[in-house]
């Protein structure tokens, strides 16, 4: 337990509250600050949508800053926004300012489709945004517009220059890989990282309600850097930190870096150091498991910081160690991705 917390009256000198039966300590709060995107991205939100929350169901921003405090009194040192969107939710370069300007947060970082991440980077940065990771899964407009349902590749592209420009210290690109859907462009990605210092990464397709998964559209990370190395040489594999979800890779020479996030062929369960809060407000201690526990509820009935640290604590404990495998989690009733937050 850190130091800091052994005078904390609602932390129990015996069990320090982020940390699961087998070990893992867990500082890294992923907080969803919506349901709603701009998007329709069609492994993230079922074609015919989703039924989003009642406005009333939504944390508050009163409500997510004070859960945000009370994870980095446990131990949290950084966290993520998400959504959804986040950016599509009103005032939320507020909300960052608040959370930015913790005590004891270490890092704060930022997922984003892009689509607004140009008029709101002053504000974001003022709030000592870090890190900005960007969804995009095709450099081509008319495929853009298939997979996204929307038109405005130019603007995400736009945003991510942007963000290199002003100095945001680790900018990211998401791709999700589909067979046959976008897997003829990943030389084309891996082209972006040869002279500007952008992460690329590339994730395995991964199952959630409604999104059409199938085994076949997957392409695994190992299938993805044997075609990288026909193409580009062979790649030099880089250090990776205890708790990184990808696997980290450069072209020799090159400014920016290669990376394989391998949920589904090679999972890094046994060093997850993740939580999730849904814009629901349920605490998810795994983006595969059905468990969810509502802090919100919580909250609303009266509960102090003690009282919720007792909930966030068992909650960690029912951690299990390992996900389930990647053909037994499309038969689990878990929500679509976009209800969970990226």
């Amino acid at each position: 337990m850190h130091e800091e917390l052994a005078m904390d009256p609602f932390v129990e000198d015996s069990m320090d509250p982020l940390v699961d039966t087998f070990g893992r300590r867990h500082t890294y709060l992923r907080i969803s600050l919506t349901e709603r995107c701009n998007l329709r991205c069609v492994y993230c939100m079922p074609e015919e949508g989703v039924a989003l929350s009642p406005r009333g169901d939504i944390l508050t921003f009163e409500e997510i800053e004070r859960l945000a405090r009370l994870f980095v009194r446990l131990g949290v040192d950084k966290i993520r926004l998400t959504g959804g969107e986040p950016l599509v939710r009103k005032q939320v370069e507020d909300l960052a300012l608040r959370l930015g300007h913790l005590p004891g947060l270490r890092t704060l970082a930022l997922t984003t489709n892009g689509f607004l991440l140009k008029e709101k980077m002053d504000a974001l940065i003022a709030a000592r945004l870090q890190q900005v990771n960007i969804s995009l899964d095709t450099l081509r407009p008319e495929r853009f517009r298939r997979i996204t349902r929307r038109d405005g590749l130019e603007r995400v592209l736009e945003a991510i220059d942007l963000a290199l420009e002003r100095g945001i210290s680790s900018v990211k690109v998401n791709c999700v890989l589909m067979k046959g859907e976008n897997d003829d462009e990943i030389g084309d990605f891996v082209d972006l990282t040869r002279d500007r210092p952008l992460d690329v990464r590339f994730i395995e397709y991964m199952p959630f309600a409604g999104n059409g998964w199938n085994v076949d559209a997957m392409l695994s990370y190992r299938e993805i850097l044997a075609r990288l190395e026909q193409t580009h040489g062979r790649l030099v594999a880089q250090g990776d930190e205890p708790h990184a979800t990808a696997r980290t890779y450069r072209v020799p020479g090159a400014a920016g870096t290669v990376g394989f996030i391998a949920s589904m062929s090679d999972a890094f369960c046994g060093t997850c150091n993740r939580l999730r809060l849904t814009a629901d407000g349920h605490l998810k201690v795994c983006l595969f498991g059905v468990a969810e526990v509502s802090l919100r509820d919580a909250m609303r009935s009266g509960s102090d910081d003690g009282e919720l640290a007792r909930i966030i604590g068992e909650a960690v404990r029912r951690k299990r160690a390992a996900h389930d495998g990647m053909l037994d989690i499309p038969v689990l009733q878990n929500r679509p991705m976009i209800l969970i937050g990226g």
